[in-house]
This record gives structure tokens, sequence and C-alpha cells, in this order.
């Protein structure tokens, strides 16, 4: 008897969660559209250019979707800056946030790093790194803190200690039935925080650069002001704090963790709706000893590479790239058109995560053009006081990145504004300075939609807004211990 297939819809009584996140968004369409006819912008957006930040956080939370959340907010926004035509807006600023340096690095980084731990897998070298792990750990506790150890190690740079340390622990954590949300959260824990807290990282370079440019300190000393900095990086030291106690079973699980645990420990430790891609592993039976160098070696190649040309980890990742293909050439383990194959597979799985941080960049500039950063500063500047300023520097731009996931380009703007105040305050500089690389840390930690969390979710295997969820009150933690100990250190030192 053939069975009917008919998809029979029956009314639930109640929105699923993406329709009410689009009635929201149609509501407040209108309602940006009547606010871009009837309020006057000519002296700026003030008030409103908070709106779309809060619109998306919104509809994040109501749909637990990224990129249409983002996608929204920046639609708001530019209805109103320009409510009597949205599209030429739009094509422009997707076009600015496309051609953009840092846009088309972040692209070719990240999905030739995808390539590459894809073509491990396939050569079968994850595998028998998991298989060698498994060996040397023997707990659950162990393989947390094997992963937060790991994540100590690969400081170089935020994106590869988020792909390609999750990548390389889910069998143990699988194992030993720790949720996917958990390893995101525990990696995610010590990308973006120890980055900040070695002076030998992307991160390092780069702020030593604008701290230069914005006459923090003379020029060619900004990296001596950077590592003066450190101790003052609080936010760093107090999430690997946070992390250490999660990972050694010293602190419960709080809010959704609790769920996503005991789904794991109910033998599922894969979220539902979540499936990884198929691991095609090579037919040729290789060592043991062999298939772990296949892993070690091009992780090596990867950091080392990317030191000796100055941190740039899209030099380094492509030398590994080559290095592992001709690694693999010489034992015959895949051939070259297997190997194209490999890397191309893993560049798509990262298009997604890709397409979410390209729409966060949208959305920044968005909060650009309606001057959003400029107004929060301008908002507490008056109520400043030297022994407050490292302490509201903290909060003033730890909501500014949470809002638009924007850790480094934030900074731009705000630095020659906060140094100068710093100055006339006659507050210590490193404390200042401090304080902002904490702010950045824990933005990004925390944003729905950083580069970072939408990363480390993906190298993990679970949902972004997943995972988002489940580390939000460890990071809250860590930004509460972060501001009291800045207040301390604004009235102890100022």
């Amino acid at each position: 008897m053939q069975q009917d297939n008919t998809l029979v819809l029956e009314p639930t009584g109640k929105w699923p969660p993406l329709w009410r996140g689009l009635a929201v968004t149609l509501i407040a369409a209108l309602g940006f559209a009547w606010l871009g006819f009837t309020v006057d912008t000519s002296n700026g957006y003030g008030a409103l250019s908070l709106l779309p930040a809060a619109l998306v956080i919104t509809m994040a939370v109501l749909t637990r979707k990224t990129v249409e959340s983002l996608l929204a907010g920046s639609l708001l926004g530019l209805l109103l800056i320009d409510p009597t035509d949205l599209v030429t807006p739009l094509a422009d600023v997707t076009l600015a946030v496309m051609m953009d340096e840092t846009i088309a690095w972040l692209i070719l980084v990240c999905g030739i790093m995808g390539g590459l731990i894809n073509l491990l897998a396939r050569g079968g070298g994850v595998f028998s790194f998991g298989n060698f792990m498994t060996r040397i750990i023997k707990s659950p506790r162990g393989a947390m803190l094997g992963t937060v150890g790991l994540g100590l190690v690969v400081f170089i740079d935020d994106y590869l200690n988020s792909l390609a340390v999750s990548s390389s622990m889910k069998k143990i954590t699988d194992t030993y039935k720790i949720s996917r949300e958990k390893l995101a959260y525990i990696v995610d824990s010590t990308a973006a925080p120890i980055c900040i807290l070695v002076p030998v990282s992307t991160w390092a370079v780069f702020f030593a650069s604008l701290l230069e440019d914005a006459g923090a300190t003379e020029g060619g000393k900004g990296m001596s002001l950077y590592i003066d900095s450190i101790p003052y990086m609080l936010y760093g030291w107090a999430a690997l704090l946070v992390v250490a106690l999660v990972a050694a079973n010293r602190l419960p699980d709080l809010g959704a963790m609790k769920k996503a645990e005991a789904r794991a420990r109910a033998g599922q430790p894969v979220p539902d709706g979540w499936e990884d891609p198929q691991e095609q592993v090579s037919d040729k039976a290789v060592p043991a000893w062999l298939g772990l160098l296949n892993f070690l070696l091009p992780m090596l190649v990867l950091v080392f590479a990317s030191v000796y040309y100055e941190i740039d980890l899209l030099k380094g990742v492509l030398v590994a790239l080559g290095f592992t293909m001709l690694l693999y050439s010489v034992q015959q383990l895949l051939s070259f058109k297997d190997q194209v194959d490999a890397t191309l597979d893993g560049f798509k799985v990262m298009l997604y995560p890709l397409a979410t941080v390209c729409a966060g960049f949208i959305l920044k500039e968005v909060n650009d053009q309606l001057g959003m950063t400029g107004y929060i500063i301008d908002t507490v500047t008056p109520i400043l006081t030297p022994a407050l300023l490292p302490a509201v520097v903290f909060l003033v731009m730890a909501v500014v990145v949470f809002s638009t996931a924007s850790s480094w380009g934030v900074f731009v703007i705000s630095l020659p504004i906060v140094v100068p105040l710093a100055q006339s305050m006659d507050v210590p500089m490193p404390l200042v300075v401090g304080a902002l690389l904490s702010a950045s840390a824990f933005g990004s930690h925390a944003c729905f939609f950083s580069d970072s969390t939408v990363l480390s979710a993906q190298g993990a295997g679970c949902d972004t807004m997943d995972h988002a969820m489940t580390q939000l009150p460890y990071a809250l933690i860590g930004g509460v211990l972060t501001l009291a100990a800045l207040l301390a250190a604004g009235f102890w030192l100022v």
C-alpha cells in the first residue's frame, strides 16, 4: 500500500519563533519609517542610534537566528537614515563591506582554515590525534582541562584558536559525554581572552599600532605600552579563572548550560538539529604514530609560519595548506584531486559563519552612519571622574562591542576620544588601555554574533545562539569581576 506523504499543517495556537521575530521586525520597520519622516535628525540621531542594535538583540533572542536578526537591524537602521530609498544605501553599504580589506582577509583566512581542517580530517590526522588524546585523558574533567590547556598553547590568533582547538577536541569531549555547547564555551573562553594577554598575537600587533596613532605613547613604543597594560587586562584574567573553575568542576552548570549538559550525560553530546559534515577518511592505512604526525606537523607549520610572517595568519595558513598537501602527496595518502575537493568542501562548511560575520560588519557600518558609538561616549563623558574613568570606559565600550560585534573597529573611533580624556585627567595610561582591551575581549566573548562566538560554535559543532546563551552567564561573571576590579583600581591608583 502506498503511503500518503502529504504534509498537513495544523494550527498550534502559537506563532513559531521565526514568525514572532518577523512580526517584531515589521512593526519596527513601520516605526522606523515613521521616525525617519517625522524626527529632525539634522544634528544627529541621538538615542535613535541605539534602536537597530536593540532590535538585533531582541530578534536574536526571539528567533534564535543570527544572520536574519543582523540583516533586520541593518535594514531598519538604513530606513531611519533614508526612509525614501532602502535599496541604494543597502547596496552601497554591502559593497563597501565586501570590498573592505579586513573582510577579505577574514573570508580567506576562515575559508582556507576550514579547508585545512577538513583536509586533516580526510587524511585521518584529526582521528589519530583524537585517539592519542583519549589514551592520555581518562576523565571528563581531564577532557575539559585538556581543552583549556590546548587553548592556552594556541595563543597566536583567536580564529586559529576557535577553529583548530574545537575541531581537535570534539571526539574526546564526545567520548566523555560533554556537551558541544560546553566545548564551545571552553574554546571561546581561551580564544579572545588569551590573545589579549600574550603580546605575540594578532590582537597585540593591531592594538599597539592603534595606541601609537592615537597619541597614547611615542612612535615605536606602542608594544611597550601594550605589555605594560597586560596586568590591567582584567577581563582576560577573569575569563581564564572562570573557565578553569568550570573545567575543574568547581563552578556548577548555570542557565542553559544545565540543559545541555543533562542532554550530554544522557548520551547525546551533539545538540538536536545539528549534524557534523561526514568525514571521508582516506582508505590507506597508516601507523598510529604517522597519523598523529600528519596532524601535528601541519599545525606546527601553521603557527611558526604565521609568526615568521609577523603574525599574519593568512600567510601562515597558506603555507600550512601547501605543506599538508605536499605531505599527503609524498605518502600517497590522498590524490591531488581528493585534496582539492577536501579543501573546497571545508571552505563550503565555513560559508554560514562567514555570512554571519559579514552581516555583523554591515550592521557595524550602519551603526557608524547613525553615530551610535559617538553618542554613547558623548553621553557618559560629562559624568566621568578620574577614579571612575577605567570602570566607565570598560562598561561603555563593552556595551558598544556587545551591540556591534566590532571588537577592533570600535576602537579606531573611541581611542582618539578616550586617550586625551585619560591624559587630561592624569589617569595611568596602562590602566585605561587595560580597560579598553578588557571591554574588547568581553564584547567579543559575550556577543551573540561576534566572529569568535560564531567560529567557536561552528568548530565545536553546535548552533551559534545555543553557544551564546549557554556561555553568557559565565561571561557576565567575568564582566562583573572585571568591573569591580577596575573600580577598585581606579580609586587605588588614581
